[in-house]
């Protein structure tokens, strides 16, 4: 990839992280029982979690794939390893640590 994540469209993003993305081998491992009516106990889900984790470790997009979580918020599945809780609360981390829009647009133009 020679932009960054951040600097390319949600379409253009989403291309990205699905060329050579490891869950594309396993989709059901990240995101879960493709059945909706399947409910799977909790030591399940831990435990899928926990193996799809490891396959997110090792896998060459995953930057394209977390930049792509974060701005699209995901409601299921294990993205760039991990959680839509754990996205979520990054997210909050990062916009706690970030100035105001206007601050940061002001500091541009002066940059």
């Amino acid at each position: 990839m020679n932009t960054h994540p951040s600097k390319l469209a949600l379409p253009d993003l989403r291309d990205e992280c699905l060329d050579g993305a490891e869950c594309l081998y396993d989709p059901e491992l990240h995101d879960g029982p493709d059945d909706g009516g399947v409910i799977e106990h909790p030591h399940d889900q831990a435990a899928r979690e926990d193996i799809a984790k490891d396959i997110c470790g090792t896998c060459p997009v995953r930057n394209a794939c977390l930049d792509y979580a974060l701005r699209t918020k995901p409601n299921r599945g294990i993205w760039a390893g991990l959680t839509v809780d754990e996205l979520a609360t990054l997210t909050d981390s990062r916009a706690e640590h970030e100035p105001p829009a206007t601050d940061r647009d002001a500091y541009r133009s002066v940059a």
